[in-house]
C-alpha cells in the first residue's frame, strides 16, 4: 500500500481537490485521514466551496459572526451543518442548517410560522417563552377539540433531488388530555403528489416493554377514565392502522414525523404538511409545539 499511497501523494493537489469535489463532506473528511498530501487537498476552499448551496438563504443580523479573518469553507460548512445551533433567517420565525452528510438545506418553521386553528384565541392556545427553543415563543394548547396545524414550505428554499421528512417537534406537559385517542391524521402534498398518514402524538409504552418505557415527565398525568374504556381506546391504537409514534431527541423534545417527499430538481410550487384531528370531538389539552422541521430523509 504503501508505494501506491506515495504515487498518490505525487498528484497535484488541485487535481486531488477536484476529485474530491465530486464526492461528499463525509468522504472529504475520510480523505484528510489518508495522507498529508490528500489533508491539504480535502481541507481546501475549492473543495467546500462545492459542498456549500449556491442558493443559501439571508440570515439574520448577527447570526454568523465575522471575524477579522474570514472562516475557510470547511469550517463556514461545520458552522451552517451545525444541527444543534440552527441559524435564524431574517424573521427569525424560520431557523436553517445543512445536511452535514449531503450539504442538503433544512428548516424548521416555527410554531408562529404555521397555522394553528384557534391559536390565537386566548382560551385554546397560549403562547409561551421556553429556554431550550430556538425561537421567541412556543404554542401551548389549553384545550381545543378541533386540532389543526398546518405549514407550508416553497419548494425552491430546498435542494433538488432530495428526500426529505416533515416532523412535529413538541413536548408534552403534565395536564396532556386526548391525545392517545382518536389518533390523529397527517398529510404532505407536493404538487398533485398527496399522501396520508396515521400517527400518535402520545408514546405508547404497551408495546414496547420496558425497552420502549416513556418518560415520565411525557406520560400525561389525569385522572383515569374507566378501566375498559382505557383499554379499547389503546387496542384501537395498537391494532388498527399503522400508526406512526414519536421519538425522543437528543435536544430533550420530541418529534413525530408527518411525512416524507421528493424535491425534484428546479420543481415551483410548494410543499405543504398538516396535522389534525377534527372527527372525533374530544377534548384535547397539554400539547407544547416547538414547530415542524424539514430536513434529508435518511436512509435506513
Amino acid at each position: 500500500m504503501e508505494p501506491a499511497t506515495c504515487e498518490i501523494a505525487r498528484l497535484p493537489e488541485e487535481l486531488l481537490s477536484a476529485a474530491l469535489a465530486r464526492t461528499s463532506p463525509r468522504d472529504a473528511c475520510r480523505a484528510a485521514a489518508v495522507s498529508p498530501a490528500f489533508r491539504d487537498a480535502a481541507d481546501s476552499d475549492a473543495v467546500w466551496a462545492c459542498f456549500l448551496p449556491r442558493d443559501l438563504p439571508p440570515l439574520a443580523d448577527g447570526e454568523l459572526l465575522h471575524p477579522a479573518t474570514p472562516p475557510s469553507k470547511k469550517d463556514l460548512f461545520l458552522r451552517l451543518s451545525d444541527h444543534d445551533n440552527p441559524l435564524l433567517l431574517p424573521d427569525k420565525l424560520v431557523s436553517m442548517w445543512l445536511d452535514r452528510e449531503t450539504g442538503a438545506k433544512c428548516y424548521m418553521l416555527s410554531a408562529r410560522d404555521l397555522t394553528i386553528i384557534w391559536g390565537d384565541t386566548p382560551q385554546y392556545w397560549t403562547w409561551i417563552p421556553l429556554p431550550d427553543s430556538r425561537f421567541s415563543e412556543c404554542a401551548q394548547l389549553l384545550h381545543v377539540c378541533w386540532f389543526d396545524i398546518s405549514g407550508k414550505i416553497p419548494c425552491k428554499m430546498l435542494s433538488q433531488d432530495t428526500v426529505y421528512a416533515a416532523y412535529i417537534v413538541f413536548k408534552v406537559n403534565e395536564n396532556s388530555l386526548g391525545l392517545d385517542y382518536p389518533v390523529q391524521e397527517a398529510s404532505i402534498s407536493v404538487g398533485v403528489t398527496s399522501l396520508t398518514r396515521k400517527v400518535c402524538l402520545e408514546h405508547n409504552d404497551e408495546d414496547e416493554g420496558e425497552a420502549g418505557a416513556v418518560p415520565g415527565h411525557y406520560w400525561p398525568v389525569r385522572p383515569h377514565p374507566p378501566q375498559r374504556t382505557r383499554r379499547r381506546n389503546r387496542r384501537a391504537v395498537r391494532h388498527g392502522e399503522n400508526v406512526g409514534r414519536p421519538q425522543k431527541r437528543a435536544d430533550g423534545w420530541m418529534e413525530l414525523e408527518l411525512g416524507e417527499f421528493f424535491n425534484e430538481g428546479g420543481e415551483d410550487g410548494e410543499v405543504s404538511f398538516s396535522l389534525m384531528e377534527t372527527k372525533g370531538g374530544n377534548w384535547k389539552s397539554g400539547l407544547i409545539v416547538q414547530g415542524i422541521e424539514i430536513r434529508r430523509k435518511k436512509s435506513g
